[in-house]
This record gives structure tokens, sequence and C-alpha cells, in this order.
């Protein structure tokens, strides 16, 4: 890619330019180490201009609608003066890119708005690579206007949790006459979450989406909620009618008032930077780690004796641990 300078890309982003928005988030998804120090740079002076939007993850199970329900909330908001940008976290595609993919196409009124930006997951790398670069890229879509941020999980199982991590509002797609509602409700998924919306409530589905309604409230109710200020409440939508989808945004503002009141919302905030602090630390240590000189020469025979079970796993650690500070093999 062709490099452009720090303040380029600084002024182009608080510009709202869409170009070097682009160019500066590919800079941040970049492994080359010479755009990892310029992207430092350039994260580090979009900060300050970043913060102010609603933060909303969106997860779902497999049919759930979920691109024609963001692409149904993002006309929405659109129309009532927003600017939407949607993210996704993919831990799950290390060769295709993601499903966000062909969600951008399929979302294809979204996609061709000026208000709205629609950003694929980066590729292949870590749950934790992949949440370190969407969450730069929010600072980065914030920094250039965009009010609204859609983080999308496109994944599964770890990635729900990664990016409750970095939002305000959980939202959790469920799907109505499936089956028993309650079947493959993971509890995990529900303790996360701010709401649960049941999407297709229309036509013949109604009836089901109601008796849904009632099952996945009683499912909350035997769990205790995250904060004593919040109750998750049970929503139903269309994205197609559209029909529930003022409800599901009025219910994302009620609890946004609430808890920037409380203090709540900056107080989350700033146990989500402590937390991603954390994830940075960890996963530079590791990459440092298989970057040291007498790691990569001895890790590929202790793994080898863990396989063949002349070593176990832990005496194998201990020893590449130790090869750190002493570089010759034990």
């Amino acid at each position: 890619m062709t490099l452009i300078d720090t303040d380029q890309y600084v002024a182009g982003v608080l510009d709202g330019n869409r170009r070097l928005l682009s160019k500066a988030i590919t800079l941040i998804e970049s492994a080359l180490d010479n755009h990892k120090q310029t992207a430092r740079e350039v994260v580090r002076r979009l900060l300050p201009n970043s913060g102010k939007a609603v933060r909303l993850g969106i997860t779902g199970v497999p049919g759930v609608g979920k691109s024609t329900f963001i692409e149904s909330l993002g006309m929405y908001l659109i129309g009532r003066g927003h600017k939407v940008a949607v993210l996704a976290v993919d831990p799950s595609s290390s060769r295709s890119g993601g499903s966000i993919m062909a969600d951008k196409t399929r979302m294809e009124q979204l996609a061709v708005q000026a208000d709205a930006y629609i950003r694929p997951s980066p590729s292949g790398g870590t749950l934790g690579g992949v949440a370190r670069k969407t969450r730069e890229t929010m600072i980065a879509c914030e920094a250039a206007g965009f009010d609204v941020m859609i983080v999308e999980t496109v994944g599964v199982g770890q990635s729900e949790t990664t990016v409750a991590s970095m939002v305000d509002f959980f939202l959790v797609l469920m799907l109505a006459g499936a089956g028993d509602e309650l079947q493959g409700i993971k509890k995990g998924v529900l303790e996360l979450a701010d709401a649960i919306a049941i999407t297709k409530s229309d036509g013949d589905n109604v009836d089901k989406a109601l008796k849904a309604r009632q099952a996945y409230e009683y499912a909350l109710h035997l769990l205790a909620s995250a904060s004593p200020d919040w109750q998750p409440p049970v929503l139903t939508c269309s994205a197609l009618a559209p029909e529930g989808i003022d409800r599901i945004w009025e219910t994302v503002q009620h609890h946004r008032q609430i808890f920037e009141a409380s203090g709540a919302l900056m107080a989350n905030r700033r146990q989500q930077a402590l937390a991603w602090l954390q994830d940075l630390v960890d996963d530079g240590l590791r990459e440092r780690f298989l970057r040291h000189p007498g790691i990569r020469q001895n890790l590929p025979r202790y793994q080898r004796e863990v396989v063949d079970g002349r070593t176990s796993p832990t005496a194998a650690a201990e020893a590449l641990l130790f090869l750190l500070d002493n570089p010759k093999p034990l």
C-alpha cells in the first residue's frame, strides 16, 4: 500500500474523507512493522476525537437475519440524522475474510448511503488480533464523525464475549418458531445481553414470536442482572415490515441515559480500556516469545516431544520459558 504522511491520515479522517478513512483502517489492519508504527501514531492522535458515539454490539443465531436487521436499523438511524458505521468481529474466517463481505452485498440499500460505512473484518490472525483492529477501527470511524457504531459478530463462541467487551449495549437477536425456544440458548450469551430482540415477528410468525418472548423473559428472570439499574427487556421486531426497529433504538437510548446519569457508562468504558490494555500486553508477549531466536529454534523439538509423549506439556512450557533468559537449550 502507498504510504501517506501521518498528518494526511489524521486530517483526512477528521475531515470525514472516506478514502483516507479506508486507507487509515487498512494501515491499522496491516501486519507490517513500519505500518504498525504509523498506525499507532494515527490512532493516538485520533483518540481525543473519539468516544462520543453509541457503541452497539449485535449477535444472533444462524438464520436470524442479522444483515437484514442491521440494514433496517441503519436506514432508520440515517433517516433521523445519524451517521452509522458497521464493523465486524470474525475470528472464524482466515481465508475468506468473513461473511460480512457477503453482508455488504446483501445490505445494498445501506451500503450506498453517504452516511453509512460498512467495513469487513480483517482476515486471519487470532481473535485477539481481530478485536484489536476492530477497536482501533472504531476510534477512526468515531473520529470521522460516525455517531453510531454497530459491531457485528459473524464468528461464533468467544467472539460474543469479545464484542460485548468493546460496546455500550449488547443486543442478542433470536429466532422464534424454530422448535423449543430455549433449546440451544447459551447461558453465557444471555448473561451478556442488554436486550433480546426476536426477529421476523410478522405474518404467521407473530404468535410464535410472542410465545418465544415469554420463554426468553423467563430465562432472563432466572439470571442475575449484570447491573442493578437495568433489567434486559425482550422485544419483537420485523426488519422487513419494518416494525419494532424504533422500539429497539429507544431501548438503546434509554439504557444510555440511565448509564450516563449513574456514571456507569464511563466506568464501563474505563474497565474496557484496562481489559484492552491487558489483551494487548498478552498478545505482545506471545508475539515476542515466538520471535525469540531460542524459541524459534527449539519450539519444534519440544512440540514433537509433547506429541510423542516423551515430554509433558508442563515440562516443555517451563523449558521454553527458561530459554528466554538462557538461550542454550536444556
